[in-house]
């Protein structure tokens, strides 16, 4: 029989409710609800995970890791993670710390590149995390569907393959919604100490998949921005 603390609960994501949460700051206001994404997620998914299985556990570590990265304010409020050791490199590049994280925000972090300035289809120094927030859960209004669809090692060097999935019914940085699915694929390396605390995030994946699915939609200009040549941006 489910209790309160169950019915409150998410299925993948721990250290949303109870009272290890009850003095966590939200980026948002308050607890996010993954209810929209989960059931994206469950419909979408390729895999389907043995209960205790390592793959299940990696599974919901990462989804917990990433709700705690976008939406607790202070990183004493995060359980997934050794604050002050804490890096996340993509690609290679040079790592960055918790402080540098939360400076950029949202998914700017993420989508760091090596790319000229014109070149960049999107700019992430360029953008605030609450701007990086509202243009791409404007773009995803059913959320951005993770799942794990591989795992190599287990800890202390966990190693996983995953796939990132959304269906693209909002605009875009001025370009108009396809309807279609959107998805790239991407490995993940959480190095861990004794306690499955992250200590080092390593990510390699080509952001381009993301992005090149999201500029196929239309050019949107309204009369007033195309006589000034400066595009409609309604996701900022």
């Amino acid at each position: 029989m489910a209790t309160d603390k169950d019915e409150k609960g998410d299925k993948y994501r721990s250290h949303i409710y109870g009272e290890g949460e009850k003095n966590t700051e939200w980026r948002y206001g308050a607890p996010p609800n993954y209810d929209i994404v989960n059931k994206l997620f469950e419909e979408g998914k390729t895999k389907e995970w043995a209960p205790g299985s390592l793959e299940e556990k990696v599974h919901n570590m990462v989804k917990t890791w990433e709700m705690e990265i976008f939406h607790k304010k202070r990183p004493q409020d995060f359980k997934t993670l050794k604050p002050d050791i804490y890096t996340v490199s993509l690609n290679g590049r040079k790592p960055m710390n918790l402080q540098e994280i939360m400076q950029l925000g949202g998914y700017n972090p993420l989508l760091q590149t090596a790319l000229p300035e014109e070149l960049q289809a999107y700019n992430p120094l360029a953008q605030t995390g609450q701007a990086s927030h509202e243009a791409f859960t404007t773009t995803f209004p059913r959320g951005f569907a993770l799942e794990i669809v591989h795992v190599y090692s287990g800890p202390p060097t966990i190693v996983y393959k995953f796939r990132h999935w959304g269906f693209m019914e909002g605009p875009f940085k001025g370009h108009a919604p396809t309807g279609d699915m959107v998805e790239f694929y991407g490995m993940g390396i959480f190095h861990v100490d004794e306690d499955l605390k992250i200590e080092k995030v390593e990510f390699f994946y080509d952001h381009g998949e993301l992005l090149g699915g999201l500029l196929k939609g239309t050019k949107i200009e309204s009369s007033e921005k195309a006589q000034s040549s400066c595009p409609f941006m309604k996701t900022i």
